[in-house]
């Protein structure tokens, strides 16, 4: 994750339970058996953890917020601050799951060789992430309204959002052996306005400009999607598009 987004758990909480509460299919096609050791990587605050751990699993969970981190620990859960381009472990997992996380990761064969070692022979890696398409309509809003401050949003831009050939082919070299994958569009409600959504997951992009500056760009921006993301009643839904799968390490 980049430098300038922060992860405040409370924040996260009240603007961003949904990526928890929406994860249960990629829980389903991960399977998860009682007594399998399990690697949660990009954990956050340690929700999904907590579920995996419910059902027997032996879970240790990993994320490069230091906030989040603390958050998980107040759970009672086995997790550490670890970046995921740099896992440290080596055969020890049955699986390595992920939600919602890689695509704030952008060297992806880096990530991709880290879950290989961390897994034991045959072991499975598992997750859902943001994929190609994924909050098209909300980038080009942000990267609007950035171009009009004199700022190239592309240049800073935190996301790694790729296309089903792209992963599987990554997926290939670095050892993997794919059972199962899908982009999934999935129009996401959000609890309440556009606003709380930007100031959670666009702090990269805020971060570029003054402080003062910040409230109107926030302002500007759900204003320019309101025609296309808010229902007549008011509820904000965002072009959410998931890449999901399951893959398999393949012995050389």
């Amino acid at each position: 994750m980049t430098a300038t987004q922060n992860w405040n758990p409370d924040r996260y909480s009240r603007n961003a339970r949904f990526v928890s509460d929406l994860a249960g299919p990629v829980v389903e096609l991960l399977a998860p058996k009682s007594g399998e050791r399990i690697l949660d990587l990009g954990c956050g605050d340690g929700a999904l953890t907590e579920q995996l751990a419910a059902m027997g699993c032996n879970v240790v969970g990993v994320d490069s917020s230091g906030e989040q981190i603390q958050a998980a620990r107040g759970r009672g859960l086995d997790v550490c601050i670890m970046d995921g381009h740099q896992l440290s472990f080596n055969e020890e997992f049955d699986a390595v799951f992920s939600n919602a996380a890689l695509h704030w990761m952008k060297a992806p064969d880096d990530v991709i060789a880290g879950v290989r070692r961390a897994l034991k022979p045959s072991g499975r890696f598992v997750a859902e992430f943001g994929g190609y398409g994924c909050i098209t309509k909300v980038a080009a809003a942000v990267y609007s309204s950035l171009a009009r401050r004199g700022i190239d949003a592309a240049a800073i831009n935190p996301w790694y959002f790729p296309t089903i050939d792209d992963y599987v082919a990554r997926l290939a070299r670095g050892g993997f052996d794919v059972t199962w994958i899908a982009l999934i569009p999935r129009p996401t409600v959000l609890p309440g306005e556009m606003t709380g959504w930007l100031e959670t997951f666009a702090e990269t992009f805020t971060a570029a400009l003054p402080p003062q500056d910040r409230a109107p760009f926030l302002s500007e921006v759900q204003e320019s999607l309101r025609p296309d993301l808010c229902t007549p009643d008011g509820t904000w839904v965002v072009d959410y598009v998931r890449l999901r799968f399951s893959a398999v390490r393949r012995e050389e």
